[in-house]
C-alpha cells in the first residue's frame, strides 16, 4: 500500500496534522487551567472541539459540493492562519478567542475527515482501503503517544502560543502534501437540492444500507461503553493501589495495542469481512473491559492492550465499509453522518461515567459494560452475511447527484 503514491502522501498528511492536533489537545486544557485555575473552563476546551461533530451530517455536505483536494488544502491553510491568532492569548480576557478557534477547529476537522475519506476512496485501490484505514489508525495512535509529550515540553518552554505555532506548522505541512498530490477529480454535479435535503439524503443512504446500519450502530454502542469505561480509569488505578499518574502507563499499553491492530487490519478485513472483524473486536473489548474489575497489575496491562486492539477494529470496519458501499457523490456526508453516530456517544459516555463513578462501584460498572459489549458483538455477528463485506466493490450504480 505504501508504494501507492496517493495513499502514501495522504497518510503523510494524516501524520503531520495529527501530531499538531494531539499536542494542542493536551496543551489547550493546561493553558486554560494555568490562566484561570478553573477545571470547568479547562474542560470546555474539549467540548468546544467536539461540539461541531453534532452537525456532522450537515457539514459533510461541504465535502460533496467541492472537489476534495482543493477543499483539504483550503481547510489546512485556514487552520494555519487561525491557529496563529492564538499567539494573542496571554490572559483570561482573551479566552474567548481560544474557544472560538477550537470550535472552528472542530468544525473544520469534521469537514476535513469527510473530504479525506472521500478523496482516499476515489484515489486508492478499493482492496487497499482496509490497509489504509488501519495504517491511519496506527499513525493516529502513534501520534497520541508522542505528540502530547512534545506538546507538554513545548508548553513548558514557550507556553500556549508555542504549541499553537507547532500546530499551525503541521497544518501548513499537510497543505503542502495535499498540494503535491496529482489527482484528476471531476467537478461535483450542479447543486439541485438545498442543504437540508442534501443532508437528509446522506442520512437516508446510511440508514437504508443493511450492512452499514448495524456496523455504525454497533460502533456507537461500543464508543458509548468505551467512554464510560474510560471515565473509570482513575478509579481502576486507585483500586490497583497506584497514584493517578499510573493511568499514563495503561494508556501507553492501550496505544501500543491500537498500533498493532492498525497494521493487521487490512489482512483481517480481507479474511473475515467487515462484520465479523468488527464483531471479534467488540467481543475482545467486552472481555477486556469486564476483567478490568480484577485489581491485579498484569491483568490490567493485558486488558489495556486488548482494549487497544478491540476498540479500533469496530471503527476501522465501519469506516472501510462506508467507503466501499457509498457512491462518490454522497461519500462526504455519509462519512460525516457515520462519524457523528459513532463518536458522539463517546462524549456522552465520558460524561455519564464521570457521574456514575461517584454513585456505583467501578467493578459493577465494568462487568455491566462487558455484558453490554458482549451482547452487541453477538447481535452484530448474527447479522445476515453480505458478500460486500469481503470485496472492495462499490455500490455506486444507484448514486444520485447532490
Amino acid at each position: 500500500m505504501l508504494r501507492d503514491r496517493t495513499a502514501g502522501r495522504c497518510l503523510t498528511a494524516v501524520v503531520v496534522s495529527g501530531f499538531g492536533t494531539s499536542a494542542l489537545w493536551l496543551a489547550s486544557g493546561v493553558w486554560v487551567k494555568d490562566l484561570t485555575g478553573s477545571d470547568g473552563l479547562a474542560a470546555l476546551c474539549l467540548l468546544a472541539m467536539w461540539a461541531p461533530t453534532l452537525a456532522g451530517p450537515l457539514l459533510g455536505t461541504l465535502a460533496d459540493r467541492h472537489r476534495r483536494r482543493p477543499l483539504l488544502i483550503t481547510l489546512s491553510l485556514l487552520m494555519t492562519a487561525l491557529l496563529l491568532t492564538l499567539c494573542a492569548v496571554d490572559g483570561p480576557g482573551e479566552l474567548w478567542l481560544l474557544y472560538a478557534v477550537l470550535f472552528v477547529y472542530g468544525a473544520a476537522g469534521t469537514v476535513h475527515d469527510a473530504a479525506e475519506s472521500a478523496l482516499v476512496a476515489g484515489a486508492v485501490d478499493g482492496s487497499l482501503l482496509g490497509d489504509f484505514n488501519g495504517l491511519r489508525m496506527t499513525a493516529n495512535e502513534g501520534m497520541k503517544l508522542l505528540a502530547p509529550l512534545a506538546g507538554a515540553g513545548l508548553y513548558t518552554a514557550y507556553g500556549g502560543p508555542g504549541v499553537a505555532v507547532l500546530d499551525a506548522a503541521s497544518f501548513l505541512a499537510a497543505a503542502l502534501v495535499y498540494l503535491s498530490l496529482r489527482l484528476r477529480e471531476e467537478r461535483p454535479a450542479p447543486r439541485r437540492k438545498d442543504g437540508r435535503s442534501a443532508t437528509a439524503e446522506g442520512v437516508r443512504r446510511l440508514w437504508a444500507d443493511p450492512v452499514l446500519r448495524p456496523l455504525v450502530l454497533a460502533g456507537g454502542v461500543t464508543m458509548l461503553c468505551a467512554g464510560v469505561s474510560g471515565a473509570l480509569t482513575y478509579a481502576v488505578v486507585e483500586d490497583l493501589g497506584h497514584p493517578p499518574a499510573y493511568a499514563g502507563v495503561l494508556y501507553a499499553v492501550q496505544g501500543a495495542g491500537s498500533v498493532a491492530v492498525g497494521l493487521l487490519s487490512g489482512p483481517a478485513l480481507r479474511r473475515l469481512g467487515a462484520r465479523r472483524f468488527a464483531a471479534c473486536g467488540i467481543a475482545l473489548l467486552a472481555v477486556a473491559v469486564a476483567l478490568r474489575a480484577v485489581p491485579y497489575d498484569p491483568v490490567a496491562w493485558a486488558c489495556s492492550a486488548a482494549i487497544g486492539v478491540g476498540l479500533p477494529a469496530a471503527l476501522i470496519a465501519a469506516l472501510t465499509s462506508v467507503q466501499h458501499r457509498t457512491p462518490g457523490p454522497l461519500l462526504g456526508r455519509v462519512t460525516a453522518t457515520a462519524n457523528t453516530l459513532v463518536f458522539t456517544p463517546n462524549v456522552i459516555g465520558l460524561a455519564a461515567g464521570a457521574a456514575l463513578v461517584e454513585l456505583l462501584d467501578q467493578r459493577v460498572q465494568l462487568v455491566v459494560l462487558g455484558v453490554v459489549l458482549g451482547v452487541t458483538a453477538a447481535v452484530l455477528a448474527g447479522q445476515r452475511p453480505d458478500s460486500a463485506d469481503r470485496t472492495a466493490a462499490r455500490s455506486a450504480s444507484d448514486a444520485s447527484p447532490a
